[in-house]
């Protein structure tokens, strides 16, 4: 089976497929606010869920880390907007508090597991 690397550098890929399974890279953005990174992100995420030919109605799983867990309230507004529940389709999910994301600046990341 051949992997696909989706936006691909000499450090890492924004995505991977293989097969019917695609794993994305977690996700950061700018922004002041959790709300405002989190909608970045999620635009980010439908995009790379695009380029692999499928599209937030197939997230199997996410894994949510945001480093202030008070966050988490405001975080599940924009993800209860974001995700496909219209479509009976809402991923299973993990959330947790870490103690710093790569720059101090981010305040959530995001990675997804999906399905073609």
């Amino acid at each position: 089976m051949s992997v696909q690397r989706i936006e691909q550098n000499p450090r890492m890929s924004e995505a991977s497929k293989a097969g019917n399974l695609v794993i994305l890279a977690g996700q950061v953005a700018d922004g002041e606010t959790v709300a405002s990174q989190a909608q970045s992100i999620f635009d980010s995420i439908d995009a790379l869920l695009e380029k692999a030919g499928t599209n937030k109605a197939n997230i199997l799983f996410a894994n949510i880390y945001l480093t202030d867990i008070n966050d988490f309230d405001e975080l599940n507004k924009v993800w209860e907007g974001w995700v496909a529940a219209d479509q009976g389709q809402t991923p299973s999910r993990a959330t947790m508090q870490v103690v710093r994301l790569a720059r101090p600046e981010w305040k959530v990341e995001v990675q997804v597991f999906a399905t073609v």
